[in-house]
């Protein structure tokens, strides 16, 4: 009995499990989804800078959080949710050195909403950009 109920239980919880997935962010560099949904939850996978065309950005680390910024916040508009929406946000930086750069283009999209947030510097990231972001937003009401 007890089995039983754990497999209709892990049924239902796999139904409530949407892929996320817009033409106004970059396609995912491997085999994941840009985001998947779970009940009112959205979680954002890694955004990276680059384009929709799935260019890289050139530039200045605050041209590049401005575009990783954007890609997330259009994947959350697909799931039905907002940058005003982000519980948690983690960061990763190539160079904590950029950090202070970073963190001025992040003030201007999160001064009044403040999710939680972790920034860590890492030795390396895929395809050898300087900055990741994901995040983790609930949908809207």
């Amino acid at each position: 009995m007890f089995l039983r109920n754990v497999a209709k239980q892990s049924v239902r919880t796999m139904s409530n499990l949407t892929p996320v997935f817009t033409k106004l962010s970059p396609p995912a560099a491997a085999s994941y989804s840009q985001a998947m949904k779970m009940n009112n939850m959205v979680f954002v996978s890694g955004q990276i800078p680059y384009t929709a065309e799935n260019k890289p950005v050139e530039g200045s680390i605050s041209d590049k959080a401005e575009q990783v910024i954007q890609n997330i916040s259009n994947i959350l508009k697909e799931a039905n949710s907002g940058l005003n929406k982000i519980v948690k946000v983690n960061i990763f930086l190539a160079d904590i050195k950029d950090f202070a750069e970073f963190n001025g283009v992040y003030a201007k999209y999160f001064n009044t909403h403040k999710p939680a947030r972790s920034c860590v510097a890492v030795s390396a990231l895929p395809l050898n950009v300087d900055l990741e972001m994901e995040v983790i937003a609930v949908e809207n009401d």
